[in-house]
């Protein structure tokens, strides 16, 4: 099959360019260069630098295509309150490109993954799929809006849609000279250059982190599998539910660095408890864990080491700079 990948210099978009090469797929990808490295893009990719945003080039790439995996977007949950502007053109203008040629080309299934912004602070976690979407940011707000025009569009067309909802994903590849997001890997990089990490309010707040490799089964089967079709599948893992205190307790002690975190004032509209259940993607998809989130770093830090630490590039702008804008991106602190 013909498979086209947005953000195939990315973190996760690379992976599955990977993973649709193995399988002996012929894949086609875009990227911006925004949030990836182009050494990202694996041998054997048709790879295009173009934005997503282009419709007529969106319409000549899918030309063709019976698959699309959007994982292109500036995920940047935190920085969307200060930049709302960019952020909603790299995740909602983006979206309603992509399904606009996808639609137009007679795409025949549209994977879209979202983001576990949907969800927003519930009343309980871990967030099932059927709890109604309560976004508090621009981030999470703008991947809401692209997953109901997706859902628009699909019906209206006859085009299969799934939307995935990967979170906190972890791993190789992923963009560690990012100021703005990673908590991990910007840890990393602090940490192997001798400097301590700086953590937003008082690290309490809980996450789990998802390593690539365990998710891309999941998302190689949504592309396939019938019993997927209309639905909204978390991906990611619930076992180990842990403070970004951990986090670096974790990172410090697989690096033997001695840990002093600087904290810093906490992010307006961060969630303080988010995690998902995996259950529904353990029963459509056979979904299961591998990696403990000490191994998953482990291979971060190795992968880290053999590329070399980065200076942080502060390369988006702040539309909003007043008292609540964090001084570590006010101030360049990374």
């Amino acid at each position: 099959m013909k498979i086209f990948i947005s953000g195939v210099a990315g973190f996760l978009g690379s992976h599955l360019a990977d993973a649709m090469l193995a399988e002996g797929h012929e894949v086609v990808g875009v990227d911006n260069l925004i949030g990836g490295y182009l050494d990202n893009v694996p041998d054997g990719v048709e790879f295009y630098q173009v934005d997503c945003q282009s419709l007529n080039t969106m319409n000549e790439l899918m030309q063709g295509v019976d698959i699309v995996y959007h994982t292109a977007c500036t995920a940047y949950e935190g920085l969307s309150v200060f930049s709302p502007n960019l952020i909603c053109q790299n995740t909602y203008q983006i979206t309603a490109s992509l399904a606009s040629a996808a639609v137009s080309q007679g795409v025949k299934r549209f994977v879209h993954c979202s983001s576990m912004a949907r969800y927003g602070t519930q009343d309980v976690v871990p967030f099932t799929e059927d709890m109604i979407p309560k976004p508090q940011d621009p981030y999470g707000i703008s991947k809401l809006a692209a997953e109901n025009l997706l859902r628009c569009l699909a019906e209206v067309h006859g085009m299969e849609l799934v939307i995935a909802v990967p979170h906190n994903i972890i791993g190789p590849r992923q963009k560690y000279d990012d100021p703005y997001r990673n908590v991990a890997s910007i840890m990393i990089n602090l940490m192997l250059q001798g400097r301590q990490p700086i953590i937003y309010g008082d690290g309490m707040q809980k996450r789990c982190f998802s390593f690539v490799q365990d998710d891309i089964a999941c998302l190689k089967a949504l592309a396939f599998q019938d019993n997927c079709i209309g639905e909204v599948v978390n991906i990611g893992p619930d076992e180990e539910f842990v403070t970004i205190n951990t986090l670096a307790e974790t990172i410090a002690d697989i690096l033997n660095f001695k840990l002093e975190p600087v904290y810093m004032s906490g992010r307006p509209q961060e969630v303080r408890l988010a995690t998902c259940s995996a259950d529904k993607a353990r029963r459509l998809l056979g979904y299961h864990t591998e990696y403990s989130l000490r191994v998953g770093l482990s291979e971060m830090i190795q992968y880290i080491k053999n590329r070399g630490t980065k200076k942080f590039r502060y390369h988006l702008d702040l539309e909003i700079i007043n008292d609540k804008t964090p001084a570590t991106w006010k101030n360049k602190l990374f």
